[in-house]
């Protein structure tokens, strides 16, 4: 491999290969056994590593690298629209080319070509696993290929910590009174249960005992003295059910009462000692539902569902309201921001409205609460940055990240005066411990009676 093409993993060049010859996305997600869902992530990809707009300029840079050769056919027609909602691309050989006799052998391959893709199509049906093998490469960062970001802790109001022991991804963290905990996640073993503490005065981290169920594509909430983690994605890759609560004073592990239904990639947030799943993944399809846990009473109860189905948002709670911001909804990344208020139900009211969108398009974020202000950081369709959203004046504003690129499955909680993030994916697994300050404050000076 030539040190153009190590930007591209091998499954990207396929698809981009199979790009320039005007394959659509449907007809590249047959070919390569994949849905067309992961065809749209790898175009994604392929543009930002290429740092290219359309699938016409893909292709003319794949054919200037010589990665390509299109013999006598020109690129398919541009209309501007983008990685995502690109248009199926047509490669229309010159009308004045000799039409070639096809060989035996040729028919002989394309027919069997034809057979295995249309057993690729039907296997998966068969055996019951479609729908989850297809959506598998969003739900796990491993065998994820890229270069990893730059970590720039020395900003504008950014501090660093000590590192997490162990880099990983799409965990759950969550503040305690004087430490922070770091639940479960991948690494690059693998699905883990691990439960590490940091303690903010003295800037380490410490083991805890490792949370009963491994689970990744997971958040966490405080209630009481005890920390909340339902469901999320097993070593085996299945959804699980399991609410599962660590007692911060004893350090020990309970089983509470099991979620309605399994649930990963879900946003999650506490109020009024209640948890609130929104959406995630089931093990087939995003969801809509909202499940409400009773913390007293170990009981789930339903509520009116989101407006839409989607994974891989974030939300936060503050001042009687939920706010849940972005997600993916298995066709695009969002940049919505909707807010819940619980106290609607059973008023006749509509408990769901819409604030102000974020500037981009964003799944796979950070989100959490701090005073008046909600903040999100990571999981980004565009350039890196972060934005906090003010409640009352309902207008969001941009600060740095202290990751140099797309930075996602991230873990964020508010402490003190400081927003800390830990972990995520950025062209690798993370070990980042960073704290933004968020809130600063002035110490004026008074001079004493008579001066």
């Amino acid at each position: 491999m030539t040190d153009e093409t190590a930007t591209l993993s091998e499954r990207e060049i396929e698809v981009l290969k199979l790009v320039a010859t005007g394959a659509s996305n449907q007809e590249i997600a047959r070919a390569l056994v994949i849905s067309p869902n992961t065809v749209k992530v790898h175009l994604r990809n392929i543009f930002e590593k290429l740092a290219v707009q359309s699938r016409t300029e893909a292709t003319m840079e794949a054919v200037r690298r010589g990665w390509v050769t299109v013999d006598g056919a020109v690129p398919p027609p541009d209309d501007g629209s983008g990685p995502i909602e690109a248009p199926d691309a047509v490669v229309i050989p010159p009308l004045s080319l000799p039409r070639r006799p096809v060989a035996r052998w040729q028919r002989v391959y394309m027919l069997v070509v034809a057979a295995l893709i249309a057993l690729a199509a039907v296997l998966p049906a068969l055996t019951g696993d479609g729908p989850r093998a297809a959506t598998t490469s969003l739900l796990t960062d491993a065998g994820r290929n890229g270069t990893r970001a730059e970590i720039r802790t020395q900003l504008p109001r950014w501090s660093g910590g000590a590192a997490l022991p162990s880099p990983r991804s799409r965990l759950a963290l969550v503040a305690g009174t004087q430490r922070l905990y770091a639940i479960g996640g991948e690494t690059a073993d693998g699905v883990t249960g691990q439960v590490s503490v940091y303690d903010l005065a003295e800037n380490r981290w410490q083991p805890a005992a490792d949370k009963p169920t491994a689970v990744s594509n997971v958040s966490g909430a405080l209630i009481g003295d005890r920390i909340y983690v339902p469901g999320g994605m097993t070593a085996d890759g299945k959804v699980t059910d399991a609410l599962e609560a660590f007692d911060a004073q004893t350090g020990v592990w309970e089983h509470r009462a099991p979620l309605p239904a399994p649930r990963a990639a879900y946003a999650l947030a506490a109020l009024d000692d209640r948890l609130y799943l929104l959406g995630g993944w089931d093990g087939d399809a995003y969801r809509r539902e909202l499940f409400v846990y009773d913390a007293a009473a170990d009981a789930w109860s339903a509520a009116t569902p989101l407006p839409e189905a989607r994974g891989f948002a974030g939300a936060a709670a503050f001042d009687g309201v939920i706010y849940v911001a972005g997600g993916y909804d298995g066709e695009r990344e969002l940049a919505d921001v909707i807010a819940y208020d619980p106290a609607a139900e059973g008023t006749g009211a509509e408990p769901w409205s819409p604030r102000a969108p974020m500037s981009q398009a964003r799944a796979g974020l950070a989100m959490t609460a701090l005073g008046p202000r909600l903040y999100v950081l990571g999981g980004e369709s565009g350039e890196p940055y972060g934005e906090q959203y003010d409640i009352g004046t309902g207008a969001w504003s941009r600060f740095e990240s202290p990751v140099d690129g797309a930075w996602r499955n991230l873990a964020a909680a508010a402490h003190g005066q400081s927003i800390y993030v830990v972990g995520g994916w950025a062209g690798d697994y993370l070990d980042i411990n960073a704290a933004y300050e968020a809130v600063i404050r002035l110490l004026l000076p008074f001079g004493s009676k008579g001066e």
